[in-house]
């Protein structure tokens, strides 16, 4: 049935603004993948008015989807993770289309996934698992202990993709059964969080324990990205670091790892004096020993 897609995808192949055409069909039992639709057509672009421009399609019975999306949306998706189906279409997807060989270097790139790009990602999925971690552990306190078991589960979710970007590859779509294979202990705290016949309060007590020395076993490398930015100054305001490119990725997510990196003296506050008696500007700046 390709014949009936191919002049959707051969028009916009024939632009110089295009550098890519990938097609996604549906597997069985993967209808996730392909969001249900039998075959998807991702057209990577240069630039367009929009990151992202989505068009469906119906032919013989079935439905296509035509994603066109620009080469920074691609690359901020890489980087932040949050569109786990992208590594599937460039992985398995069909090239029928490359121009200047953009998705062979692509694919490339992703294989040997360079420690720069690891560097971020680790940052970011360490500052996401702190945030949760947190989050977590005041209402474990508050005894709120529903809420606590969800952002639990949410940072057990934060570790295993953060051991598996340690370990050089991408975190994909079946994250569990790539850390089954590399980091069995945090999956197995996956297991009993969800499979104990504990009480979840007895739970949720054992994991904290147990998740500490995890977590702070992987500080250090998790946090290289943001220390290097760091010491570029001698200190810096909360909002110097918000606008900088670079931390851009952490979003919400800075101050709580600032306030975590802080208890661990990794970093610490510069208090300069307003000009309201008895109130300071709180800065950061990396301890002398990192």
């Amino acid at each position: 049935m390709e014949h009936i897609l191919r002049p959707i995808y051969q028009e916009r192949a024939s632009q110089a603004n295009t550098l890519g055409v990938l097609m996604i069909d549906k597997k069985q039992n993967e209808m996730t993948v392909t969001d249900t639709f039998d075959t998807v057509m991702l057209i990577l672009v240069k630039e367009a008015e929009k990151p992202v421009f989505i068009k469906h399609y119906t032919y013989s019975e079935k439905k296509a989807a035509l994603h066109i999306v620009t080469e920074k949306q691609l690359r901020d998706w890489i980087i932040l993770g949050n569109n786990k189906r992208i590594f599937e279409w460039i992985y398995n997807g069909r090239v029928v289309f490359d121009r200047n060989d953009f998705i062979f270097t692509l694919k490339k790139e992703l294989k040997e996934f360079p420690i720069s790009e690891r560097k971020k990602k680790m940052g970011l999925e360490f500052s996401k698992l702190i945030k949760r971690y947190m989050d977590g552990k005041a209402f474990f306190e508050d005894k709120h202990y529903l809420d606590a078991y969800n952002d639990v589960v949410h940072s057990l979710h934060h570790l295993a993709r953060l051991a598996v970007i340690e370990n050089g590859f991408h975190p994909e779509v079946t994250v569990w059964s790539q850390v089954k294979q590399i980091e069995p202990e945090i999956y197995k705290l996956y297991i009993e969080l969800v499979n104990s016949d504990e009480a979840i309060e007895k739970r949720l007590e054992l994991l904290f324990l147990a998740s500490e020395f995890l977590i702070h076993s992987r500080m250090r490398t998790s946090v290289s990205h943001l220390l290097e930015i760091l010491k570029e100054k001698d200190y810096w305001t909360f909002n110097e670091l918000m606008e900088k490119e670079e931390l851009v990725i952490y979003s919400v997510d800075l101050g709580m790892l600032l306030e975590y990196l802080m208890d661990k003296h990794l970093i610490e506050e510069v208090n300069v004096l307003t000009k309201s008696p008895g109130v300071y500007h709180r800065y950061y700046k990396v301890l002398e020993k990192n």
